[in-house]
Order: structure tokens, then C-alpha cells, then sequence
């Protein structure tokens, strides 16, 4: 954990610079750092100059916003992919693959066609219901096989893909914006969701943190139960914490998957199974893959923008193939 999360936080800060540099409108490295610290400053000590740096428009209300939304809903996938994966003792889980994202766009249709007030909370109670059914329906004799988790998880993801589509569909002028919002966007951001992403990863990362021995626990299953877990009860903990940090990334920007895949694998890869260490690089390597995903999004194919989901599952669906194959001939997937 030493060796790594210094340089991890080093190049999440470098990644966030870039994002912030690059677009449309050329600006200098100066530009940037000013117009942010201007923007601190006005925010935290309400100090306001008269003169304000150039292009702080730019910097400090459009790019600012969306690579920091982009970081925390990174940060929440990835971090929902580490407490999935200690759920159903898989290292395949993730909040896409198992159903949640899918789940939690359902509300996020339901919110933004009749509750605009209430997005985020009707997709919490989707990604909520998405995690009893998936689970119910993969559980055999009180496990949870890796075929049948990834079989009920992909049934449900068309469903709920499919009933998402005729919701989003019957807003006719408006149905193609918002289906391409909810592929994965971050276009339009604002300091809004960003404090509401912030506020939930916050709560799912700290908790995760509190308990990383009770998640190592979990992993026991039995043997967790017999070294004092209520196993039972920890595990409806976890449910909502992934439900939350699902349910508000969706409501922020859309369906995006693999994330909470890819970047704990890599985590696990570097310091090892153990969450007092798994979580919080986890995490950070969300942040850092979403920044540049979402750099790629809006770069690639200029001066269109492309949906990031579609750039996350490009780099997630051969990623996921990999660790599926291995797993096929009984090797570690860490």
C-alpha cells in the first residue's frame, strides 16, 4: 500500500490535469493552474476580483466539473466492484456485469421521465431490487457458482436493458439525448453531481475502509461465521452500499460498466487480496481509468462525442473475456 497509493494519488492528479487541459479551446498550462486556484479561492474564502483569469468560464464551470465527476464515478464503480466481489466471492463481480448499473438505470428512467426530483432515489431502490433478484436467482444450495451468477446478471442487464429502452423511447423528441446520456456521458456536468458522487463514495469508501476486515471475513463464508461474523447481516450492509454507489453514479452519467472490474483486478494484481489495501488503490485506479476514458470519449472522434460507456466497454469486454478464460482452465485470477 506504501509503495504504491503515493504514486497512484500522484498520477490521479496528473490524469485530472490533463483532462482539464485538453478540449476544443486551447488553453496554457497557466490558464488552468490560475483559473483553478481562482476558483478555490473565491469558493472557500468568498474573496472576488475584479479581474478573473482568462478562460475561467471554461476551466472552472465546464472541465473542471466533468473530470471531476468523472474521477468520483470511477472511484464509486471501482469501489462497488471491490465490495461486489467480496459479496459473491467472485472475483468477476461487478456492479455491470451482475445486474446493478443495469437496475439502477431502470429508476434513472423512471426519475428523468416522471420524478425529475427523484432520480437518484429511484435508482437506488432499483439497484436495490436488481441485487435481490440477481441473488436469488444465482444462489444453489447456498453458494453462488461463477456461471450462474454471470448467467442471471446478463439476463437481467438485457431486461432491464430492454425496459429502459421503451421508458426512454416514449419521450420521443427527446428520446435519442437522453439514450445517449444514459450510455455513459459526463457532457453537461455540474458542481451538483459532483458534490452528490463525492457524498456517496465518501460514505461507501469510508465504510469499506471501517470493515476491510469484516470483508476479508467474507470471503470465508462459513468460516467467516465461525470466527464471530454475522454473516447475514454484514452482507445486507454491503448490498446498500453498492446500491448507492451505483444508483448515484448511474443517476449522474448514465450506464458505464467494467470499470468496477478492471480496476480492482489491477489492484488485486498489485497489493494483493487483502482490503485494507485492495480498497482504496481500487478505487483510485477507477478514477485514473475514468478520467482517460472519458479523455478518449471526446477526443477520439473529433468533434463528435462519443458516449464513454461505449469506450469502457471496448477496453472492459476483451478484459473480461481474459479473466473468463482463465478462469475456464483453473487459474488464479488475481
Amino acid at each position: 500500500m506504501r509503495k504504491w497509493l503515493p504514486a497512484l494519488l500522484l498520477l490521479s492528479i496528473a490524469v485530472m490535469f490533463l483532462g482539464v487541459y485538453v478540449g476544443s479551446v486551447r488553453l496554457s498550462p497557466s490558464d488552468v493552474t490560475s483559473s483553478i486556484v481562482y476558483g478555490l479561492k473565491t469558493t472557500l474564502l468568498k474573496e472576488h476580483s475584479a479581474k478573473r483569469p482568462r478562460y475561467f468560464i471554461i476551466v472552472w464551470e465546464l472541465r473542471l466539473p466533468r473530470v471531476l465527476l468523472a474521477y468520483l464515478v470511477g472511484l464509486s464503480l471501482a469501489s462497488a466492484g471491490v465490495a461486489s466481489q467480496a459479496l459473491f466471492k467472485n472475483p468477476m463481480a461487478d456492479p455491470y456485469i451482475i445486474g446493478i448499473s443495469g437496475g439502477a438505470s431502470i429508476g434513472a428512467a423512471l426519475g428523468l421521465i416522471y420524478f425529475p426530483d427523484h432520480v437518484s432515489l429511484l435508482s437506488f431502490a432499483f439497484a436495490l431490487l436488481s441485487v435481490y433478484i440477481v441473488y436469488t436467482v444465482a444462489k444453489v444450495d447456498g453458494r453462488i457458482p461463477v456461471d450462474t451468477l454471470l448467467l442471471s446478471g446478463v439476463a437481467f442487464s438485457f431486461m432491464a436493458g430492454a425496459i429502459t429502452s421503451y421508458l426512454v423511447l416514449t419521450l420521443g423528441p427527446k428520446a435519442h439525448i437522453t439514450y445517449m446520456w444514459l450510455m455513459g456521458s459526463f457532457n453537461g456536468a455540474e458542481w451538483s453531481d459532483v458534490r452528490n458522487v463525492f457524498l456517496a463514495s465518501l460514505f461507501g469508501i469510508s465504510f469499506l475502509l471501517w470493515k476491510w476486515k469484516e470483508l476479508n471475513l467474507l470471503l470465508l463464508g462459513e468460516e467467516g461465521l465461525a470466527l464471530g461474523l454475522d454473516v447475514d447481516t454484514f452482507r445486507k450492509f454491503v448490498v446498500i452500499v453498492i446500491a448507492v454507489m451505483s444508483a448515484v453514479s448511474v443517476a449522474s452519467a448514465g450506464i458505464i460498466g467494467f470499470v468496477g472490474l478492471i480496476g480492482p483486478h489491477i489492484a488485486r494484481t498489485l497489493v494483493g487480496p487483502n482490503h485494507k489495501r485492495l480498497t482504496l488503490n481500487a478505487a483510485l485506479l477507477g478514477g485514473i481509468l475514468m478520467v482517460l476514458a472519458d479523455l478518449l470519449a471526446r477526443t477520439i472522434a473529433r468533434p463528435t462525442e462519443i458516449p464513454v460507456g461505449i469506450v469502457t466497454a471496448m477496453m472492459g469486454g476483451p478484459f473480461f473475456l481474459y479473466l473468463l478464460r482463465k478462469h475456464k482452465r483453473g487459474e488464479s485470477l488475481t
